[in-house]
């Protein structure tokens, strides 16, 4: 065999060292788990204004802290509350919930984490009636965009809530 063969092999070696050594540290590179204080950017004072259906919805959550995020919302119509509701989103031994009491409740209900990114979470029950799936995105500093859907008396249903930061007070 000559000098250049032996080259050739051993170059083809230490590409598949190479290649085995990368690929090994890919399998043991750690993927971030997601936590409730990755989800800060939610923190603050959120308001959606309808003046013609003469209807407010606003949301605020305080800042992550001890693994919860609290919030609570109110919706208005026609300068009176027509609803409101009590929000944590909290890590808890099987991964993070979403735990809702809205006032026509008697009895909270969780939603489990399903997708969470770094501007967007999805919360899912599918047992629940209606929604069985909530989503906030962060589409920027001073938007959030919630989003509730799922299936209502057969019917695929959702809606929208895009809000804007607002001062709290």
């Amino acid at each position: 065999m000559e000098f250049s063969e032996y080259m050739r092999i051993a170059n083809f070696g230490a590409l598949i060292c190479l290649l085995l050594f990368i690929l090994c540290g890919c399998a043991n590179a750690q993927v971030a788990k997601p936590s409730v204080e990755s989800m800060d950017w939610m923190a603050g004072c959120w308001e959606l204004n309808v003046p013609q259906r003469q209807m407010t919805i606003a949301e605020h959550w305080m800042k992550p802290s001890g693994e919860t995020l609290i919030g609570m919302s109110r919706t208005v119509r026609g300068g009176k509350t027509t609803g409101y509701e009590f929000v944590r989103i909290v890590s808890t031994e099987t991964g993070i919930e979403y735990v809702a009491k809205p006032s026509t409740n008697k009895e909270e209900t969780a939603f489990k984490l399903i997708k969470s990114s770094p501007s967007e979470i999805v919360f899912e029950n599918l047992a629940h009636d209606f929604p069985q799936r909530i989503i906030y995105r962060n589409q920027d500093p001073d938007t959030l965009f919630a989003r509730i859907e799922g299936t209502q008396n057969g019917k695929l249903n959702s809606m929208d809530i895009p809000m804007k930061r607002a001062k709290c007070e």
